[in-house]
């Protein structure tokens, strides 16, 4: 009888070693397997005006996410859900530098330039629709603002933006789409 006990206990014992050994060893593995932390990823975003920042614009979408007056007040920015919003995609696909996207109310298109570190648009194009929505109402002044961009900024680090400084100091703010 005292010999089954102690086998009993040296089998217990046996069957707790190999749970924390085996504990051990999943500790093991998984603080191998965890990534570094690139020393990158805890320093401040890039200055997004840098000019060299423009030249990740190629082959980008946009949308309108925020549009801040000179005088520092926020213009609403239609861009809920059941509506459109006001879209600038920059393609390089054709081998031309093309904008496009959806103005509010109507589709346009265009040529882009970057040079000096600056987002310039040639004359644009679009369907003649009339609309009586936010959005369709805010399109004249979209368009007119991307003739009268000042400065350019691109942020690509998340939450990526791109941001667009009109001559007479308006913010117009871009979310990153996906394709």
């Amino acid at each position: 009888m005292f010999r089954a006990r102690s086998i009993a206990r040296l089998t217990v014992q046996t069957a707790v070693s190999r749970k924390a050994a085996l504990a051990a060893l999943v500790c093991v593995a998984l603080a191998a397997c965890a990534l570094p932390k690139h020393p990158d990823a805890s320093a401040p975003a890039p200055d997004p005006f840098n000019p060299a920042a423009t030249q990740l614009l190629d082959d980008t979408q946009w949308e309108l996410t925020g549009w801040k007056n000179a005088d520092g007040t926020a213009r609403d920015v239609p861009h809920s859900e059941g509506t459109k919003s006001i879209t600038l995609d920059l393609s390089t696909a054709t081998g031309q530098r093309r904008a496009g996207g959806f103005s509010g109310c109507n589709r346009y298109m265009g040529s882009y330039t970057l040079k000096d570190g600056k987002l310039g648009f040639g004359p644009l194009a679009g369907t003649r629709m009339a609309c009586a929505t936010p959005a369709g109402q805010m399109e004249g002044d979209y368009l007119a603002a991307l003739s009268h961009i000042d400065r350019s900024g691109v942020q690509m680090r998340d939450p990526q933006q791109l941001l667009l400084v009109l001559d007479d100091g308006s913010t117009l703010t871009f979310a990153r789409r996906a394709k």
